[in-house]
C-alpha cells in the first residue's frame, strides 16, 4: 500500500501533514500515521479511567452537597450554576430520545467530559469548590488549590478530546509523556490505588517506547 491508497481511503488533506514531515521518506510518513492511531489506541484504557473516576468522584460530593442523588435537578436554584441547565436538560433529552426512563445514574453518566471539567473551572468557584475539593482527597493539602487541580484537569479534556475525534498527537513524543504522567497524577489524587490498577492495562509507556525506537515524532 502506497501513498495514493492512505490518501484515497483516508483523504489528502490527513495525510499531507505526514508527507510534508517526511518530504523524501514515503514509507516513514505512512508509518508514523499508523504509529499515531496505535499510540492513540494505547491512551484509551487510561483515559477511560480517568474519565470515570473523575465523574463518579465529583458526583459524589455534589450528592453530598445538596443532599440528593439528582442534585441536577437542584441547580436552577443556586445563584451562579443555572448556566449548567443547557447541558443537564440535553442529558436527559438524549436519554429521553432513547426511550429510557431519566434516572439520576443515567443523567450522570450522559454528562460529557467538558461538563465536569468545567465545574472546575474560576467561574464556579465561589459556589462549588469547597464542595469539589474533596473529590480529590490524596493531593497534597498545600496543593489542593483550584487552579492547580483544573489546570492540568483540562488539558486532560483537551487531549482526551483529540484521541476521541482521531486528531494527530504524535507530533512531540515527549509531550505525550508528560500528557502521560499528567493523567496518572490527576488519577492518583482521586484514588490513591487507581495508577496502580491502570498500570496493570496501560499500553501507553511501551508504545511510546516503541516510537522513540523509530524515531518519530
Amino acid at each position: 500500500m502506497d501513498r495514493h491508497y492512505y490518501e484515497k481511503v483516508f483523504s489528502t488533506q490527513r495525510m499531507k501533514k505526514y508527507f510534508n514531515h517526511y518530504p523524501n521518506n514515503e514509507e516513514k510518513a505512512l508509518f508514523h500515521y499508523t504509529a499515531n492511531i496505535e499510540l492513540s489506541e494505547s491512551f484509551y484504557s487510561v483515559l477511560s479511567m480517568f474519565e470515570v473516576a473523575l465523574r463518579n468522584s465529583l458526583n459524589r460530593e455534589l450528592t453530598e452537597f445538596f443532599g440528593t442523588a439528582e442534585w441536577y435537578l437542584r441547580i436552577d436554584i443556586v445563584n451562579g450554576l443555572r448556566n449548567l441547565r443547557n447541558s443537564i436538560n440535553t442529558a436527559k433529552r438524549h436519554i429521553a430520545n432513547r426511550n429510557e426512563t431519566i434516572t439520576a445514574n443515567k443523567v450522570i453518566a450522559e454528562l460529557t467530559l467538558g461538563f465536569w471539567v468545567r465545574l472546575l473551572n474560576a467561574e464556579y468557584e465561589r459556589v462549588l469548590w469547597k464542595p469539589l475539593r474533596k473529590a480529590f482527597p490524596y493531593i497534597e493539602k498545600s496543593q489542593r488549590q483550584r487552579n492547580n487541580i483544573s489546570a492540568p484537569v483540562n488539558k486532560i479534556r483537551d487531549f482526551r478530546n483529540r484521541v476521541f475525534h482521531h486528531e494527530p498527537i504524535s507530533w512531540r513524543i515527549d509531550k505525550l509523556e508528560e500528557t502521560h504522567n499528567r493523567i496518572i497524577m490527576v488519577m492518583g489524587w482521586i484514588n490513591k490505588d487507581l495508577p496502580e490498577l491502570a498500570n496493570t492495562i496501560d499500553r501507553v509507556p511501551n508504545v511510546l517506547e516503541k516510537a522513540k525506537q523509530y524515531d518519530i515524532g
